[in-house]
């Protein structure tokens, strides 16, 4: 009797599970981000940090508050953007030029 409730429980929660599975699938959407050839449609906002960071260390670096930490931390983030900055180039020019 015991095992037949257990296995009766099992599969009415097993059954719950599922249905709440499928209904939640069904109301979930994807938004993509990305043009047909995966560049960020927000690649601008890379452009203008990119600048920004490299406004912010040629100031600084004329300033008596410039040390070796600043610097460090000023290339940590200008390196990743300068990496997508030129990606998106290559990318733009692939895309006037490719088929």
């Amino acid at each position: 009797m015991l095992t037949s409730v257990v296995a009766s429980t099992t599969v009415a929660s097993t059954t719950v599970v599922s249905t709440a599975a499928s209904s939640m699938a069904s109301a979930t959407s994807v938004v993509s981000l990305t043009t047909p050839i995966g560049l960020p449609e927000y690649g601008v906002l890379a452009v203008i940090a990119l600048i920004v960071l490299l406004s912010a260390k040629e100031i600084l670096s004329a300033s008596d508050k410039w040390n070796r930490a600043l610097n460090s931390s000023l290339n940590l983030g200008i390196y990743p953007l300068l990496v997508c900055f030129v990606l998106i180039v290559f990318f733009q020019i692939n895309l006037v030029i490719g088929p």
